[in-house]
């Protein structure tokens, strides 16, 4: 059994829980229920839609999911420091844009409650470094941002390091419930576009694992299959992390929604045989004229799907609208180290010396997306217009 890796912190974290995981032969409720509770992670039920939580606050302790581990282990990771917090984000233990911006949050908020005096001036200085550190974590991940900047003005109104602690963990548990809640409406809406026995393609993950909800791609996917429009998925594995293979295979067979992975570079040749109705992804960030980042290889499912005449959907919370961003070529976009695509599961396949390119996310134009889906309505192009029209309906 491994174990529990120090965060960079000097603090480490505590193992709540590490198991195998079973091969998923359980059938019936009550089986998949034993089964979950001795995983010891917690499921909800949202339009019979099992939910799983990647982050939690427990009384002072941020707990997070460990992403890196699945689906092989399920490890949750309780931290006492906020910056064994910045270092899970960063580490992508916790990953997705929405998912980061709620960690943020529940970061910010540790750090709060780490803070020792009730000087307010310090706490405000203090807090400052602490957004500063979070923005440094994923640079292209909008919600991140978004996040902070809710703190922020949360923080500009207290008086008392008392009312900001108490105050900045209540605006934490707002956003999450609020994610929770955009999920289900976007699903709602994304649902309805699909065709009867619609066999849909997707690629890294978009489920409970990357936000505070039942997902935004894939939770348009679970919520057209238990409405019986849904035929199969086709999950790309999503190289070089393997984001679609670990996590969104994992989360469509706990819940025994139809699907085959097929790896990244067999999308067209299932486009050319007129198998795929539509293609569903997340998104990372969008700019105001409708260009999207979203994980590396979005863009060439994109020019794919666009050749096809295949519909290209991008499903994303108002959240994650950068109305501040033109275009998206002011997007910017993180690269990450060489060893995510030289080694795969800790074993290196090039030869040593090899040099790499590694961005983690492309730019999609918005003149090859069908539609972008919130939990606000669905925008169409005219972007520009649309998206603004969108965003000033939320609260």
């Amino acid at each position: 059994m491994p174990k529990p890796q120090h965060c960079g912190t000097g603090v480490p974290p505590v193992l709540r829980l590490m198991s195998r995981m079973p091969k998923p032969h359980l059938h019936g409720q009550d089986a998949w229920a034993t089964f979950l509770i001795c995983t010891g992670i917690l499921w909800l039920v949202a339009f019979r839609a099992v939910k799983v939580r990647p982050i939690e606050w427990q009384e002072g302790v941020v707990c997070i999911l460990d992403q890196t581990q699945l689906p092989e282990w399920v490890v949750v990771e309780e931290f006492t420091d906020w910056r064994g917090v910045a270092e899970a984000i960063r580490a992508m233990k916790v990953r997705g844009a929405p998912a980061i911006g709620i960690t943020a949050a529940y970061g910010i908020a540790l750090a709060a409650h780490q803070f020792e005096g009730e000087e307010m001036s310090q706490f405000r200085a203090f807090i400052g470094e602490v957004f500063q550190e979070f923005a440094r974590t994923r640079p292209t991940a909008v919600n991140l941002f978004w996040a902070i900047e809710r703190m922020q003005k949360v923080l500009n109104t207290c008086t008392t390091v008392r009312e900001a602690r108490e105050r900045l963990l209540q605006e934490a548990h707002q956003i999450l419930q609020e994610d929770y809640e955009a999920d289900v409406k976007l699903a709602q809406y994304g649902a309805l576009l699909l065709p009867p026995q619609a066999r849909v393609m997707t690629l890294c993950n978009t489920g409970a694992l990357a936000t505070g909800g039942i997902g935004t791609a894939l939770g348009i996917i679970r919520v057209a299959w238990q409405q019986g429009r849904l035929a199969k998925a086709y999950v790309c594995e999503t190289r070089p992390r393997l984001q679609g293979l670990r996590l969104t295979t994992w989360e469509l067979l706990q819940e025994g929604i139809p699907f085959q992975l097929i790896t990244d570079n067999m999308a067209g040749w299932l486009m050319a045989q007129g198998k795929v109705e539509a293609v569903v992804v997340g998104a990372d960030r969008i700019a105001v004229n409708g260009d999207t980042a979203n994980k590396i290889g979005t863009y060439s499912l994109a020019v794919l799907a666009h050749y096809h005449r295949i519909p290209f959907y991008v499903a994303a919370p108002t959240s994650s609208i950068d109305l501040g961003t033109p275009e998206g070529k002011a997007i910017p976009v993180e690269h990450r180290d060489a060893t995510e695509v030289t080694h795969i599961g800790g074993l290196r396949l090039a030869p040593q010396g090899t040099p790499v390119l590694n961005p983690a996310f492309d730019i999609t134009p918005a003149e090859l997306i069908t539609a972008i889906i919130t939990e606000h309505g669905v925008a169409q192009p005219p972007y520009t217009t649309s998206l603004r029209e969108l965003c000033s309906k939320a609260p």
